[in-house]
């Protein structure tokens, strides 16, 4: 009998075996039993990410707490302060993230750790910050961010709010994969807790602590009435603090997609919960055309991710990828820091090996250094509380290609993107005072530093089989790997995995941790990079251009599409 059948057969004969679980697993094909229990659920870079249902493969009940009674063995191996000082547990939209959180409440708990519970659904920054707010020792929040309806997923926080990095992700791996038995963890009923002063439920308060540093997180003086801007949640957890930023801060031309702002695990006004699609802008830009918005705004269900469309001139509205926010985001930073007469000699901005090269030029300009870590905030996290013992360095921005910022890191040491909103909303005023958008600067950017442009392909290959591809796929290009792409000659050839960088025959060490991603840097700058997504079962490839002209740059990011038949 294979391993997955016996964990299978164990869960069908179990007498704690969750009762709506139960009904289900007695409806599934041997494929989907095997797909289920073919392994068990891993952590990515984003934490514990999958389907939701019955299996060691899936998100449910059982796999929550197994992942919960690891984390709190984790934290009470730290001691009684530890204990004392707890966690703050937050939950996003989706179906079944209450449960989860309340689960995860009940397990901590059940070692007497404190538990700091939201009463309802609170955006994942929002969590950063209460841990930070209330010297937690840790935090968690029930997401899976932006993936689609059947997905949840769990993250852990550090007591500086920043998702756990790899080394000590690991000793939690160790403590939850060396639990025998999840269908055998059992615990109290929440008011048990309640009473002994184990689990106190937060929520207002916490709110408007959040609202009061977010707000402060500005650069000039702004006449906030004078733009329109429309803002939709994408069904999550961001209407309530963007709306209350918008409120404090004294804008008025806001409008809101109403349909889309309830909170929907089914998503079920919108194509994805993903702002980086340009579809899920057709509502928002539907109500912008008729109040003549100057942007739109959306954000992902747990509030991390802003995706952002600028009004055209012409008409209609253009999206902005991650880079050029980013880019937008950092000239307009360093630009007013040093106005102020404020820019610190040391400062430093923060992105990742797959984002462009655009914001790092930017910074440059200013006299900035740039540092560029792994994908996945917690990279950029760990360099702040580093550079915060240190001194040596000043953080001034950080942000990941993937719609993802952070610009105060006092407030969270995740993406925020109630954050990137205010900002952005201050852009859009002090620019059109004098006559000119967002898309406006853009090019004046690209005049300036270079026309910059980027691809994303994902392969997605699901199930069991897949991830064996994406795996072979990935080994397969390591091994050999490419020297020449669309006709330009392969010059550097950067492995994470190996942390190997060679340059032609000559070979340097890469001193960031080890991670699947493999980077080809070609003859004119122009780079490609592949890596496995850590969370869903794909490989993505990003690909960077820079060339003199708009046109010139989109022609080439086609020409390596096809160039790269990765298949």
């Amino acid at each position: 009998m294979k391993n997955w059948e016996v964990r299978c057969q164990k869960w069908e004969a179990s007498p704690l075996l969750d009762a709506k679980l139960k009904t289900e697993i007695m409806t599934l094909s041997a494929a989907q039993k095997e797909e289920a229990f073919y392994k068990n659920v891993e952590f990515g870079t984003a934490g514990m990410r999958g389907e939701l249902g019955v299996g060691t493969n899936r998100i449910n009940i059982h796999t929550i707490r197994k992942a919960s009674l690891g984390f709190a063995r984790f934290i009470d191996s730290k001691g009684k302060a530890a204990r004392d000082r707890g966690i703050a547990i937050a939950y996003d939209s989706r179906y079944m993230s209450q449960e989860f959180a309340q689960e995860s409440a009940q397990v901590m708990a059940s070692l007497g750790i404190k538990v700091y519970l939201f009463e309802s659904l609170r955006s994942t920054p929002e969590l950063s910050f209460t841990v930070r707010h209330l010297h937690a020792y840790a935090g968690i929040v029930i997401t899976a961010s932006h993936n689609p309806k059947q997905y949840n997923g769990y993250k852990i926080y550090d007591e500086t709010g920043c998702q756990f990095i790899p080394e000590i992700a690991a000793i939690v791996v160790e403590q939850v994969e060396a639990i025998v038995d999840e269908l055998e963890i059992t615990v109290e009923p929440i008011a048990n807790y309640q009473k002994k002063g184990l689990i106190e439920y937060i929520g207002e308060a916490i709110d408007w602590a959040y609202n009061d540093a977010v707000v402060g997180t500005t650069f000039t003086e702004i006449d906030p009435t004078t733009v329109k801007i429309v803002y939709t949640a994408l069904h999550g957890t961001g209407y309530a603090p963007v709306k209350r930023a918008f409120d404090t801060l004294g804008y008025t031309g806001i409008a809101y997609v109403e349909n889309q702002c309830e909170p929907d695990p089914t998503f079920g006004a919108v194509p994805m919960p993903n702002p980086e699609d340009p579809k899920v802008f057709q509502e928002a830009e539907k109500l912008g055309e008729q109040i003549g918005a100057d942007v739109l705004f959306a954000t992902d269900p747990d509030a991390d991710r802003l995706g952002i469309a600028v009004r055209r001139k012409t008409g209609g509205y253009q999206l902005l990828n991650g880079n050029a926010t980013g880019a937008l985001m950092t000239y307009y930073i360093l630009e007013r820091l040093k106005v102020a007469e404020i820019l610190p000699e040391n400062g430093v901005i923060f992105t990742t090996v797959v984002s462009s090269d655009f914001a790092e030029k930017i910074a440059t300009h200013f006299g900035v250094e740039t540092e560029r870590t792994l994908t996945g905030f917690k990279f950029i996290g760990a360099s702040i509380k580093k550079y915060e013992n240190t001194k040596e360095k000043q953080f001034l921005f950080g942000f990941e290609e993937s719609y993802g910022s952070l610009v105060n890191a006092e407030i969270a040491r995740d993406k925020d993107a109630v954050q990137a909103v205010v900002v952005l909303a201050e852009m859009v005023a002090f620019y059109k005072k004098s006559g000119k958008t967002l898309l406006d600067i853009l090019v004046e950017l690209q005049e300036q530093f270079g026309y910059f442009e980027e691809g994303l392909e994902n392969i997605t290959l699901a199930g069991k089989s897949g991830a064996e591809k994406i795996k072979h796929l990935i080994t397969t290009i390591s091994k050999q790997p490419f020297t020449e792409m669309a006709g330009e000659k392969v010059v550097i050839f950067e492995n994470y995995l190996t942390q190997e960088r060679n340059i032609g025959e000559v070979k340097e060490a890469i001193t960031l941790p080890k991670s699947d991603v493999l980077k080809f840097i070609l003859e004119s700058g122009t780079w490609f990079c592949v890596r496995p997504s850590g969370t869903e079962p794909k490989a993505k490839v990003y690909i960077s251009v820079q060339t003199a002209t708009h046109a010139s740059s989109v022609a080439r990011v086609a020409e390596l599409r096809s160039a790269i038949m990765i298949e």
